[in-house]
């Protein structure tokens, strides 16, 4: 008997392999577009970000400012020495920064507090932001130049009554002027702190 042959398998054609390799790889113009959506989206998540982190500094640097002022007005009422705020403007670097500063009145005139030294410090803000200040009855209010003088007199005054002259502090973008922050305070020192100074955002009433 003789044995049926299993014919031989057909060999593979270049034809025939090519397009089937295509198949598993990436030519060079698509890996090309990957990496640039690959930056394109590293980027963006760098840049939300960034924005994040600086809106969470001027949260915390304005939530800073109303609870030392409130700190402030306690400590004026309790020692029967008037405190204060300084705001002032730094020019001395490549760029003009914004800050502020604390005050107590003694004896001797206006000195930097002799107590809570670690809670009535200078600070500054970013360079992206301005601060302005506005009182109630008083046409003009102006910022120190920095250095301020330790017996510089300051703007806004927590007195040892339980008084402060009422008025708002307003924190700006310098790139388009738009309203930040905006913190106001009465005769007695309610607080009330706004983002974007917007009242249906009241955030924190004292």
């Amino acid at each position: 008997m003789s044995r049926l042959r299993r014919p031989a398998p057909a060999a593979l054609s270049p034809a025939s392999v090519g397009p089937a390799r295509a198949l598993g790889g990436f030519s060079l113009l698509e890996l090309l577009v990957a990496l640039f959506v690959v930056v394109i989206i590293t980027s963006l998540a760098t840049l939300n970000v960034g924005s994040g982190g600086r809106d969470v500094q001027l949260d915390a640097q304005m939530r800073e400012i109303q609870n030392v002022a409130r700190f402030a007005l306690d400590e004026a009422q309790l020692s029967g020495r008037d405190m204060g705020l300084i705001l002032f403007l730094d020019a001395r670097g490549p760029e003009t920064l914004f800050g502020y500063d604390w005050r107590e009145r003694r004896p001797e005139g206006w000195r930097r507090p002799l107590v809570a030294s670690d809670v009535f410090v200078e600070q500054t803000l970013p360079a992206e932001v301005a601060l302005s200040l506005t009182l109630e009855d008083v046409p003009e209010t102006e910022l120190l130049p920095a250095p301020v003088a330790p017996e510089a007199a300051p703007q806004v005054v927590f007195y040892a009554s339980g008084e402060v002259v009422p008025g708002e502090l307003e924190l700006r973008s310098r790139d388009s002027g738009a309203v930040l922050w905006r913190l106001q305070w009465d005769l007695l020192g309610r607080m009330t702190l706004l983002r974007r100074g917007e009242p249906e955002d009241d955030l924190d009433r004292f």
